[in-house]
């Protein structure tokens, strides 16, 4: 079917998903292999479960410092050339002839940057399903002030997520920037988003053993503001403790770091033990030698055309993250 992004469409899906109880994930990508990887997983999940149509959220940051997936969508390191072959991409694999015509896709702009983002900020609203309005660099006052304008201007046409405080890039232990929750109340009240993303403990891009997601605090800002939390850095956590988030108010968790991560560490062994057929037998032995290569390397197997190309490497990735992806769906449509 096609894409979902008419506003009311996209709140009936958060409507429904409340019914059924499920936390919308929103998987972000920054090349195909990663689309079709979320596109392929969703399908195969929904389908066990006998929903052919299942709804999902593939998202994409622009000039986000942290991690700009449209310029890296490309060679070119052009967001726009970015931004235009990722919606192109979505709308070929959507469309009738792809295998994926029966789900319920929608695109979401995660971090658009209050101050960097300007331009993306005049682009059609329509193209997009849902956005997060990421001004957290602001103090509190200014952050209300910048998010309420957005709002004003464009919740007639999108879905809007705020940022009400910075998340954590790094911390030095798991109770440092983690959001006040009357700070919380106060900034989704008073800008009108239609979600909030705070800070409950988790960090971007990483995986620290030390951090721990914050259940009762969600809990907290949920008695005050109803179930309208959405939960980034979930990279972060143990799955094991993400399983009750929609008791704790989380409506949409939002996950990439883990997906790129587990899928290059999958390629990085594939690779070591097939090492001759890549680099070929005197490469490999002299790595060997080097003590870079274990005797379960293939040493002496002769150059193959089949570990050459990028489709070999793309596909190792591609398998991994249909692997991770699928784990998160069985703990958030239940």
């Amino acid at each position: 079917m096609p894409l979902v992004v008419d506003r009311s469409k996209v709140l009936d899906i958060y409507a429904e998903a409340e019914q059924k109880k499920w936390v919308l994930p929103t998987f972000n990508a920054e090349n195909l292999t990663s689309c079709e990887a979320i596109l392929e997983a969703v399908d195969k999940f929904g389908k066990s479960k006998n929903i052919k149509d299942l709804p999902i959220i593939i998202g994409i940051t622009n000039k986000y410092p942290s991690r700009p997936q449209t310029v890296y969508y490309t060679q070119t390191r052009n967001w726009k050339v970015g931004m235009r072959l990722f919606l192109a991409d979505l709308e070929v694999l959507t469309s009738i002839d792809s295998p994926y015509h029966n789900l319920r896709v929608m695109i979401h702009i995660d971090h658009m940057q209050w101050d960097l983002d300007e331009e993306l900020q005049n682009w059609d609203m329509n193209s997009f399903s849902s956005l997060m309005y990421d001004a957290s660099t602001l103090p509190l006052e200014q952050n209300i002030e910048k998010t309420s304008s957005f709002v004003e201007k464009y919740n007639k046409e999108i879905v809007i997520e705020g940022a009400s405080d910075e998340i954590g890039a790094t911390r030095i232990s798991e109770n440092n920037w983690v959001s006040n929750a009357a700070q919380a109340e106060k900034y989704y009240k008073e800008t009108g988003v239609d979600l909030i993303v705070t800070d409950l403990g988790t960090e971007h891009r990483t995986d620290n053993a030390n951090l721990s997601y914050k259940s009762e605090l969600a809990k907290d800002i949920t008695r005050r503001i109803g179930p309208k939390l959405c939960l980034h850095g979930t990279s972060s956590v143990l799955p094991d403790k993400l399983n009750n988030l929609f008791d704790d108010g989380i409506r949409k968790v939002n996950v990439w770091t883990i997906l790129e991560r587990d899928g290059a560490k999958s390629l990085f062994h594939h690779m070591i033990e097939n090492a001759s057929k890549i680099v070929g037998p005197e490469r490999a032995n002299e790595l060997y030698k080097a003590d870079l290569l274990g005797e379960k390397s293939a040493l002496d197997e002769p150059l193959s055309l089949d570990y050459f190309p990028t489709t070999y490497r793309q596909e190792i990735i591609f398998r991994s993250m249909i692997q991770t992806i699928t784990d998160y769906l069985h703990l958030w449509y239940k």
